[in-house]
């Protein structure tokens, strides 16, 4: 089964931590992708371009670069590189995180067996500078049942492990501005169509994140993005609208709290 790899970049990213995301995929993977789409979402610094370079002059009938002219944001730039992969199933990589070696072998494999599947996910771990402190576990339900009802109370799967059909995704209209939830308003759109998804219960991916992202996931924006997905819900009829606007207060009321308080009830929501 042929697959492609979609990850975009941008010039804030580290190119020592694109170059291991690439490694990940590539050299360290059991089982390869037969092409990695990778948007470069407007100009990018010359350690990126030199990290990008290396690449092409290594895996050039493998990689794809896809320049764009300004930065477009992530759900944007993601949408024209589902636009330029060439199979019908496509992985999803950050360009700062790291997939473990049975990554792909695993997902395809579950593919193969399940090919009604429109995503197909994966559980993960949050690390801060090297993969030896892991400093959280991420973890999504596994079955559909299990997946529809915790999509109403948060994203039921880790965006950077998920494996999806770019037709389903094209169907829903592929990614939509959200600000940051863009695939959380993907992921309810596609499960609102009544196709089945999943999780493995599997680790195979690595999220790198920083001491600061619980201080980023708060703020007037955050809670304004809140609002947006509570209209999402109320249009596609997730939940009733009692529950969807208690749950947008719930979800909301944090997200005026300062950092300090916010850190343990980030790290609590995520065991």
């Amino acid at each position: 089964m042929n697959f492609s790899v979609l990850m975009s970049v941008y010039y804030k990213e580290n190119p020592l931590h694109l170059n291991q995301s690439l490694l990940s995929i590539w050299d360290e993977q059991i089982l390869k992708p037969n092409e990695i789409v990778l948007v470069e979402d407007g100009p990018l610094n010359d350690g990126l371009y030199d990290v990008i370079e290396q690449w092409q002059n290594k895996i050039p009938s493998i990689l794809k670069r896809i320049k764009l002219d300004k930065n477009l944001g992530t759900g944007k730039a993601k949408n024209v590189g589902l636009k330029h992969c060439s199979h019908s199933y496509i992985a999803i990589m950050d360009s700062d995180d790291i997939s473990l070696p049975e990554r792909f072998q695993k997902q395809i494999s579950c593919l193969k067996e399940n090919p009604q599947l429109a995503i197909l996910g994966s559980q993960m771990s949050e690390f801060i500078d090297n993969i030896e402190n892991v400093v959280a576990i991420r973890e999504v339900p596994t079955e559909h049942s299990d997946i529809i009802k915790f999509s109403k109370y948060r994203s039921p799967f880790n965006n950077q492990s998920i494996i999806y059909r770019k037709d389903m995704i094209e169907n829903v209209g592929g990614y939509q501005h959200h600000l940051f939830m863009e695939d959380y308003n993907l992921f309810l759109r596609v499960i609102s169509k009544g196709t089945e998804v999943k999780n493995l219960p599997d680790n195979l991916v690595m999220a790198r994140v920083g001491n600061d992202l619980y201080r980023r996931r708060r703020g007037i924006q955050y809670i304004k993005s809140e609002w947006q997905l509570a209209k999402l819900k109320s249009s596609l009829k997730i939940q009733n609208k009692p529950a969807i606007y208690s749950l947008f207060l719930f979800r909301s009321l944090p997200r005026l709290l300062p950092g300090n308080l916010l850190r343990p009830i980030y790290y609590f929501l995520r065991k």
